[in-house]
């Protein structure tokens, strides 16, 4: 901060012995190295607008590049509001998919399901391929029911502890989180099976 200037002040003069004593005592003060000058100091601070190395430039910018998509990569994993999408921020959100991740869903077992009826119909005998895909389609009819329950459980949970307006669209993102394999989910489940959201 500035200090105030006095318009009444004299202005400080300095006699020419008290000139020569002051140079005197700064440069027996110094380590015995010159004071470098301004250009030699500017010199030192200036910096290429384009790098002579190109290679190493790149090099440098890849690096960089890389270590803050690992950061954001971490910190979207980690549940951080900073790293994440738009979708998928704010407490509603958040208290979606712990409650989520803390409940046994049975959609997040359609894809081994799948994959088990798939290796079904390579099967000779007719009747199996049969029964495979009715019990896919028995399976998928019981996951339905399961995210419906879940989207009216979750949406009075919502409504109950952020309000009318916070539940919005609560449904259909809990449903969708609640289809993938726990492993497979971003952000990471950060509540054990069991730990529901209070």
């Amino acid at each position: 901060m500035a200090k105030p200037v006095n318009p009444d002040a004299q202005p400080s003069m300095e006699t020419p012995d008290e000139t020569r004593a002051r140079l005197a005592a700064g440069q027996s003060a110094s380590k015995g190295q010159a004071t470098p000058s301004r250009k030699q100091q500017e010199a030192l601070n200036r910096r290429p607008l384009v790098p002579d190395d190109r290679k190493l430039a790149a090099k440098q910018a890849r690096g960089k590049a890389a270590e803050t998509r690992d950061r954001a990569r971490v910190g979207m994993a980690a549940g951080d509001e900073k790293y994440l999408p738009v979708r998928e921020r704010g407490p509603q959100k958040r208290f979606a998919r712990d409650y989520v991740d803390a409940r046994f869903n049975v959609g997040e077992f359609m894809i081994p399901v799948m994959f088990l009826v798939i290796l079904l119909t390579f099967f000779p005998d007719p009747s199996v391929q049969t029964y495979g895909i009715l019990a896919l389609w028995a399976f998928f009819l019981v996951a339905v029911v399961d995210s419906v329950i879940l989207g009216f459980t979750l949406t009075r949970k919502v409504k109950a502890k952020f309000g009318e307006a916070k539940a919005e669209r609560i449904r259909w993102y809990a449903a969708m989180r609640a289809l993938q394999l726990r492993p497979m989910r971003l952000p990471k489940p950060q509540v054990k099976r069991g730990q529901y959201p209070s």
